[in-house]
This record gives structure tokens, sequence and C-alpha cells, in this order.
């Protein structure tokens, strides 16, 4: 069986943002916010958050009958996890591989690579 790239899937990535900016949402209210794009049932919501809990992405309390979820993680550690994950995994553990493979994207606007290479003098200040 293949391992996946990162522990998180597309739908679970999906939810965790909506959670993130919402900094606390119901099975409904995350539903509602996805609905605006795409369909998708209230059951397969309440699964998704129900394993981001159990992978610890998530927290929740009950209030009533309906469960409120929070972040169990800051974006940014999540997001460091899942680079540290993806450097290792398809990079063969070098950030070097993974910044020069942004930095010579087609997909990378002039404007954006003056940013990168402001954001690296201004770390090495």
């Amino acid at each position: 069986m293949k391992k996946s790239l990162t522990p998180l899937g597309e739908t679970e990535m999906e939810v965790l943002h909506h959670v993130w900016e919402l900094e606390e949402a119901t099975v409904k209210e995350v539903q509602e916010r996805i609905l605006k794009s795409r369909e998708v049932a209230y059951t397969t919501i309440m699964t998704v958050m129900k394993n981001l809990a159990d992978k610890g992405y998530l927290k929740y309390h009950k209030d009533g009958v309906r469960y409120v979820y929070r972040p169990a993680q800051k974006p940014e550690s999540v997001q460091s996890s899942l680079v540290r994950d993806l450097i290792s995994k398809v990079f063969k553990g070098s950030p070097m591989e993974l910044v020069q493979t942004l930095v010579k994207s087609e997909e990378l606007s002039d404007e954006e690579r003056k940013e990168i290479r402001k954001m690296i003098d201004d770390m090495e200040d």
C-alpha cells in the first residue's frame, strides 16, 4: 500500500483552514462554507472533523447536542510539519531543492521572486 505524501488529505486541509479562520466551528458551519464552492454531505464533514480531532489537529467540546471544534495546533505549526514531511519525502531531505523548485516555477511572478529575495536578505541581517 502506498503511503501518502502528507498525513492530511485535501478535504481535511480544506476543513482545517475553515476552522482556523472561524477559530471555533460546528460541522454545519464548516459545511455551509464549503457548500459555497462545491457539494459536500454533512456526514462527510462530520467524519472529516472527527478524524482531524483523532489525529490531534482539532479539539472539541459538546454544546448541548452539537460538537464545537477548535484548532488544537496553530496553522504555522501544521504548515511547518507538512513542509518538513514534503522535504523529506519529495526532495530527499534537501530544503535547497524545494526552494530551487519554487523559485524556478513559472507560476512565480517577478514580484514574488523579489519578495523572496528580500525575505532571505532580511534573514541574513
